[in-house]
Order: C-alpha cells, then structure tokens, then sequence
C-alpha cells in the first residue's frame, strides 16, 4: 500500500514540477506567474522578481551608456570640423600659414586623442604602468607639446617647484594635458599661465576669460561645456571627465 501511494505521490510531484518547468519557460512578463498561496510558490516569484528588476536596471544603464556615447560622438564631430573647416578654408583661398596649419593639425589630433583614449578608458584598458617619476618633468613634457599653442598666442608659461610621486606617467600626462589645453584655449593673446609643483598639489593658473560660478560643479561631468565652452565652440566635455 506504501509502495502504492509513494509512486502515486511521485507523478504527481513530477507532474506539478513539469507544469512549473512548462510555465517558466513560457515566462514572458513577471505579471504571466501563476498566482498561489503556496510559500515555495511565492518564494519563486520573489526570486524572480529579483532577477527582473536586476536584468531591467542592467538594460536600462547600458540604454544609458549607449545614449551618452552616441551624444559624446556628435558632439565630438562637430568640434572636429572646426579645425578641418579651417585647414579648408586656407587650402580654397591659397592662404597657407604654418602657424595656423600647425595649431589647427594639433587640434585634430588632441580630439582624436582624446576620443581613442575616451573609448579605451571605458573598455576598462587602461593599462596603468606605476612608478616613481619627477612631476617637473612631466609638466614639462606635456608643456612642451603644447609649444604651437603658445607661440600662436604668444604665451608664456612659467613653472615652479619639483615632486616625485609613484604614479602612472602616461595618464598623469593626459590629465595635466586636458586642463593645461583649456588654460591655453581660454587665454588672451600675450597672456601667462603659471604651473606650481607643490608638495602635495600642482596649481595651473591662467589669466583668460574665467569659468562661470554656476558652471563650477558641473565642471567634471561627461559632456558639460559650461557656458564659455558653448559659446565659444571649443569644448567637447570629455578631457575634464576624464581627469577626474
């Protein structure tokens, strides 16, 4: 009689676990599960309830990346053809000065850059290689590509003071480099820029045309140009992010 019963009670034990099976495969909504009063029935939907949400906010954040890159990039694209228009320009009227092609050449390749070190950055490949360095060296690397810049603006920039960090030489670089291009960018003709290397800062000066006080908070966020970088066409809102 026991054996009876238990062999009646295992089909239907497996008849209702198939029924489960069939009905979670054929699952297309959290709204399609079977309502029950059952606690191991509950427990299920909960569980998957979970699961729901967690899939739907992972969806949701990458809907997101994937808005913001796609701005990013045509917001990129439209700086990019500030310095392509000009090299045109000069091309279509035979008005060819080396100055002004150098500085509009360096400005493709700094957005070019910083887009590829952009993508790089956000595939987490950003391969940090550490070790003790002179922070006066490194400003004066990153100053010295900027050397068109400063001629064609005839700026002068002074640097102080001397450091060492155990740091990554190449991405340090490319953070003083976005702040020290907006120093410059921003700057009057026949302007200063003063870099101080501190114990346990490195303060950048410029005497240009200043940052708006609303503007400040915002300043390190992806895509922000802030009022002066809006009006005057020169900003993308990439390098700040990056820096910070």
């Amino acid at each position: 009689m026991n054996m009876v019963f238990l062999c009646f009670w295992s089909i239907l034990s497996y008849q209702q676990f198939k029924r489960k099976i069939m009905t979670l495969e054929n699952l297309k909504a959290i709204e399609d599960f079977p309502e029950s009063q059952v606690p191991s029935e509950i427990a299920y939907r909960e569980f998957f309830s979970r699961i729901v949400a967690v899939e739907a906010q992972k969806v949701l954040e990458l809907k997101r990346e994937q808005d913001d890159l796609e701005g990013l990039v045509k917001m990129w694209s439209h700086q990019m053809k500030i310095p392509v228009s000009a090299m045109s320009l000069m091309i279509q009227t035979d008005h060819i000065n080396k100055s002004d092609l150098q500085v509009q050449t360096f400005r493709l390749e700094q957005d070019i850059n910083n887009l590829l070190a952009y993508l790089k950055y956000k595939a987490d490949n950003d391969d940090y290689r550490f070790s003790k360095i002179s922070l006066k060296a490194c400003v004066s690397s990153v100053i010295k590509t900027f050397s068109s810049q400063c001629i064609a603006k005839n700026i002068q920039i002074t640097l102080t003071g001397d450091n060492h960090l155990i740091t990554d030489d190449k991405w340090l670089s490319f953070s003083l480099s976005q702040v020290i291009d907006n120093a410059i960018k921003y700057s009057s003709f026949g302007s200063e820029i003063k870099i101080s290397i501190k114990e346990k800062s490195i303060e950048i000066q410029d005497f240009g045309i200043g940052i708006l006080e609303e503007d400040i908070p915002r300043l390190f966020e992806l895509g922000f140009t802030g009022y002066n970088g809006h009006e005057h066409k020169r900003a993308t809102g990439l390098g700040l992010y990056m820096t910070k």
